[in-house]
């Protein structure tokens, strides 16, 4: 049986990759600060609490298969001014634990737009594109953290806008950045790819992005605030 470790279980991501995983057959460590009263006693999955920017965080790696951080900064006053290094300190710290119990499959969440901001219509360039582009910053150098992690089998997922929707499994995959004509990528079908990756022993060392074809109004302004607000 594959087990795994899922940094950040409790996000829109991390939830799909849990339950996603579960139905694979995986066991699962799921690690967040604290969860809530009821979040435990699910089959072959274990809820620990630790927060991955100040605890120690090797016992939770210590014999996994492959780890994977589900950890992101949601569009808000203080992303868009002051980051905090979430994406960095969590990447230092996660190779370094990964390193000291030699555990070597790391999968993270990066995004498309780290390569390129020149993806959506105009709108959304020139207002979440330019708000989050510290968080984009940041999440360029944490790919390469993990370049300079030469012991470590990365690998980067680069998804677009993401959104909520069942899985679908028909999504893009191409290098390095989504298709000019794509911008949206589902949380669950993010998950279905983190795992293949897993599974396939696929896209070592690169970051594959990852989008979807999704109805226009998925992609409106409206839809943004909607989302955000």
């Amino acid at each position: 049986m594959t087990s795994i470790t899922v940094f950040g279980a409790a996000g829109a991501t991390g939830r799909q990759i849990v339950d996603q995983a579960v139905r694979r057959g995986m066991s699962v460590t799921a690690v967040e600060p604290s969860w809530p009263h009821g979040e435990t006693g699910i089959e072959r999955v274990t809820h620990a609490e630790a927060d991955v920017l100040k605890d120690d965080l090797e016992a939770l790696i210590e014999g996994r298969d492959a780890v994977l951080s589900a950890l992101g900064l949601g569009l808000s006053p203080q992303s868009v001014i002051d980051p905090p290094p979430l994406y960095t300190e969590s990447a230092h710290r996660i190779v370094r634990a990964m390193q000291r119990v030699q555990v070597r499959r790391l999968i993270v969440i990066s995004a498309s737009f780290v390569q390129t901001r020149q993806r959506g219509p105009l709108w959304f360039r020139a207002t979440a594109m330019m708000a989050l582009d510290r968080v984009y910053r940041q999440m360029g150098d944490m790919e390469r953290v993990l370049r300079t992690a030469d012991d470590i089998d990365w690998t980067a997922v680069r998804p677009g806008w993401l959104m909520d929707g069942p899985q679908t499994a028909d999504y893009t995959v191409t290098d390095d950045v989504i298709p000019a004509n794509l911008i949206r990528t589902r949380h669950a079908d993010l998950a279905d790819f983190m795992l293949n990756c897993i599974e396939d022993d696929a896209w070592i060392g690169k970051t594959p992005a990852i989008a979807r074809a999704e109805p226009s109004s998925k992609s409106s302004p409206a839809e943004l605030f909607r989302e955000v607000f």
